[in-house]
């Protein structure tokens, strides 16, 4: 089951843009790409050598005239066809590895030698493995803050189905994160990495045979993942959306909907604002539940509103129990207070709330979404059955079971704290990571350009 990308095809925004040709081939683009055949400058390939003298041209070069033979400039720097112009390389970029010949050799410098290329950006990787889905990005860094994102892979795996009633991770579900997991392995192995964090979540924290799991990914994955706990999962979900929120935002109730936690965290910008979002969390707590261990317990198929409302109260009693759920009171009347949320659910609630025929990272995330377009939604999915759920291709028949479950989930946070306005991010922890692993790399402390 092919989940759609969270991490790549939006615009670069403080946290990620897709790099377009290079996203799930496993191998740089430039690997497949084969050089264009070289041309003179009129265009036309070996003219010269058709004729039986090669013709002088006269070229201005820094106020003086030079006169060069057709023979003399070496194929790979003639000019390209008049009017195109070839998109550069990785390979293009690359000095020569090939002899010159004595002719090109005899050409000065400044008329025929390439310039070196630029200094390689360093690459960095995020993989998480989480109750419902695996997801890996490979990125770049970019101007200050920000990084672009050349290769991703999402799928949908699963690996909690049957945790909450079993206590451990089953084997067909072991089996299919594996799968994915060597694919993610592979694409890593095919790039020069400088930093990578590969982190698991809720299922492998809570099954019996987490750990054990784990040992398993390492071995036929060649993959070596860590088990966070819940407050650094909280963080790195802030971390990633730093850039969504706005200078004058006074407060946000940051929201992460995963598939067996549900992570939040409270914070606090009415003073002075560091760089770093996440320096501003005054609360924050993670909840046992998630989309697939709720929609176990009440079920996901046949959902009637007394079902939904009851996961709704399941949820509410959780909440209630959060010691430093009133840290942002002051606040919450303030304009310059909303909700801010990332995970499957808000993203799926914005797709149909947009009618995409398809869903589109770049139109979902960072979209604002007010009150009453919220319940709208909410009260339309909860319309749905199954059938209906599935038909719809922001949700389809990999999310239609788990989708409700994430409206209860959504529903009883806006209860705790109401608020105008909810901004919608496709991103997260793997955002997060990257954010986290470049700045401690320093490659934006230069000229904020990303440059190590």
């Amino acid at each position: 089951m092919e989940d759609r990308d969270t991490g790549a095809g939006a615009p670069e925004v403080g946290a990620s843009s897709a790099s377009p040709g290079a996203i799930g081939s496993g191998t740089a683009s430039w690997q497949q790409r084969r050089p264009t055949e070289a041309r003179s400058a009129d265009g036309q390939a070996g003219d010269a050598a058709s004729k039986g003298k090669p013709k002088k041209r006269r070229k201005r070069r820094r106020g003086r005239k030079v006169f060069a033979r057709d023979e003399a400039r070496p194929a790979e720097i003639r000019s390209p066809v008049p009017g195109k112009t070839a998109a550069p390389t990785d390979e293009a970029r690359r000095p020569a590895e090939s002899v010159a010949s004595p002719a090109a050799a005899s050409v000065r410098p400044e008329q025929g030698t390439r310039r070196p290329p630029m200094q390689e950006l360093p690459v960095f990787a995020a993989l998480d493995l989480g109750t419902n889905n695996c997801r890996l990005l490979v990125a770049v860094p970019t101007r200050h803050g920000q990084f672009r994102v050349i290769d991703a892979f999402s799928r949908i795996v699963r690996l909690g189905e049957g945790l909450t009633a079993n206590g451990r991770l089953g084997q067909p579900a072991m089996d299919r994160a594996v799968e994915a997991l060597k694919i993610c392995g592979d694409k890593l192995r095919n790039r020069k990495i400088r930093k990578a964090r590969l982190i698991a979540t809720e299922a492998c924290r809570t099954a019996e045979n987490g750990v054990e799991f784990l040992d398993r990914v390492e071995r036929e994955a060649g993959l070596k993942l860590e088990i966070i706990d819940r407050q650094t999962e909280a963080r790195l979900a802030v971390s990633g959306c730093g850039s969504l929120v706005e200078r004058d935002t006074q407060g946000v109730v940051l929201f992460d909907i995963g598939g067996g936690s549900s992570e939040i965290a409270l914070i606090d910008l009415s003073g002075r604002r560091s760089p770093r979002l996440a320096n501003h969390i005054v609360s924050w707590t993670s909840l046992p539940v998630g989309v697939v261990s709720l929609a176990e317990r009440f079920g996901g198929r046949t959902v009637t509103r007394e079902i939904f409302a009851a996961m709704v109260d399941d949820v509410a009693g959780r909440l209630a129990s959060f010691d430093g759920r009133d840290r942002l009171s002051h606040l919450k009347a303030s304009p310059n207070f909303h909700l801010l949320g990332t995970s499957g659910t808000v993203t799926t609630l914005a797709g149909v709330h947009l009618d995409l025929e398809r869903y589109d990272r770049r139109r979902v995330d960072g979209l604002w979404m007010d009150r009453d377009s919220v319940d709208r939604m909410v009260e339309r999915l909860v319309g749905w059955d199954f059938q209906q759920r599935c038909a719809n291709p922001c949700i389809g028949a990999d999310r239609a079971d788990l989708v409700l479950a994430g409206c209860a989930i959504l529903e009883a946070i806006r209860a705790v704290w109401p608020s105008e306005r909810l901004r919608v991010a496709d991103r997260g922890l793997r955002e997060g990571i990257l954010s986290e692993l470049m700045a401690d790399d320093g490659v934006w402390r230069n000229d904020g350009r990303g440059r190590a």
